[in-house]
């Protein structure tokens, strides 16, 4: 039922309790508790809306920045991690396999902004090791959401 609820409000989080219900074919009070619980012990973190920021005359510049670290001996790469969350400007953090440790996702108001952060804040860090900055273009897909319009997505044809 959990599972359930959730792969449904994921995708749309503005269904209330008695949509969900209605959908799933459970009662209301069930989805309410079940909502409860999972909001009790963080499996719901937090509610957010998609936003697509290219359709507004924001000049905001999104950033992956992969960083390489040397994890610590007893806290591994939690520590590290704790530390880079810690910094407002960042939105994401994920550990990953290969040759970089992190992704830091971030957004800033300029790719100057983003390069301050890197230089003075990011790579500041003890156990940083390198840094590698990736600047968003355009996004098309955010959160199983599509961004673009449905007639501004054209198939290439070959001749």
């Amino acid at each position: 039922m959990k599972n359930e609820i959730l792969k449904l409000i994921e995708t749309n989080s503005k269904l209330s309790s008695a949509e969900v219900a209605a959908i799933l074919g459970y009662s209301e009070e069930d989805v309410i508790v079940a909502i409860a619980e999972m909001e009790a012990d963080k499996v719901i973190a937090g509610y957010n809306t998609i936003v697509n920021w290219d359709k507004l005359d924001d000049e905001s510049v999104h950033a992956l920045i992969e960083v390489k670290v040397t994890p610590q001996r007893v806290t591994g790469f939690d520590k590290i991690a704790h530390r880079i969350c810690m910094f407002d400007e960042v939105d994401s953090v994920y550990l990953l396999s290969g040759d970089y440790d992190f992704v830091v996702q971030i957004n800033g108001s300029s790719m100057k902004e983003i390069s301050h952060f890197v230089f003075d804040k990011l790579s500041a860090l003890d156990d940083i090791l390198s840094t590698s900055t990736h600047f968003v273009l355009k996004k098309y897909k955010d959160h199983h959401v599509s961004l673009e319009d449905n007639k501004s997505q054209r198939k290439n044809v070959v001749l």
